[in-house]
């Protein structure tokens, strides 16, 4: 159990009634409480010994599979991040054959989801739809580099690192970064943090498999923006594991 959770609260979790407040407090919920609350009666899918990401996924479906969409799509408000989450998984699969931009009409309200939480599935449910047609989802997504919402900006370079996090790689982007370039140079001199740790992390993923193109890239960032804060924090963080 997460450190300081108590019995009451991760039942409350469980059942769907309230927020998870860290990573800790997600990992904890039983989702198999979670499902019979929602769908009593429906039948769990074998999730037992998968991961968080595939627990969702399955979890997701199998709600899609009872409910169907149009239900789930009355969940983006629920009072549960997780349950919120759940609807998003079985909303993504049920687009999971529509066209890039459909499938970003349908997470966007995900992507910026008040929730840290719901922010991290938006991303993690659509990746493997946007890898699919990977220029495509580029173009798509470099629109949103200039958003307003910083989530949103955010969702733009997290949901294509080249390795990312609880996900599969994108082999394309591993041996030829430059091809992420569109969501990368409108955000260079980004000025919230939180934004600036995806572009970084972004290029830090790159470095495992392209150090030299990275170090490039930080270069001519950091003169072309006259070494500009924003640009060489960035750059600092990028480079972490090369120094």
């Amino acid at each position: 159990m997460a450190a300081g959770l108590t019995a009451e609260r991760k039942a409350a979790l469980s059942r769907g009634e309230i927020a998870a407040s860290n990573l800790g407090e997600i990992l904890a919920i039983d989702f198999a409480d979670l499902m019979e609350t929602l769908a009593p009666g429906a039948g769990l899918p074998a999730f037992q010994k998968e991961g968080i990401s595939r627990r969702m996924a399955l979890c997701g479906e199998a709600l899609l599979a009872h409910f169907g969409a149009d239900v789930l799509a009355t969940w983006t408000g629920h009072a549960s991040d997780t349950v919120r989450g759940l609807a998003l998984f079985g909303l993504a699969r049920h687009r999971d054959d529509a066209a890039v931009g459909d499938v970003l009409t349908m997470v966007r309200p995900f992507a910026a989801d008040g929730h840290f939480g719901v922010r991290e599935w938006a991303w993690l449910a659509v990746r493997p739809r946007l890898v699919r047609d990977l220029d495509l989802s580029i173009a798509a997504l470099a629109g949103w580099t200039g958003d307003a919402d910083v989530n949103i900006r955010r969702f733009a370079v997290e949901a294509l690192r080249p390795r990312g996090v609880w996900c599969k790689h994108i082999p394309a982007l591993r041996e030829d970064p430059a091809r992420g370039l569109p969501l990368l140079e409108p955000m260079r001199r980004e000025g919230e943090k939180y934004a600036q740790d995806s572009v970084a992390n972004w290029l830090n993923d790159a470095a495992k498999d392209r150090p030299d193109w990275v170090r490039s890239l930080c270069q001519r960032w950091l003169r072309e923006t006259d070494d500009c804060p924003p640009t060489r924090r960035i750059t600092t963080r990028a480079l972490r594991s090369l120094t």
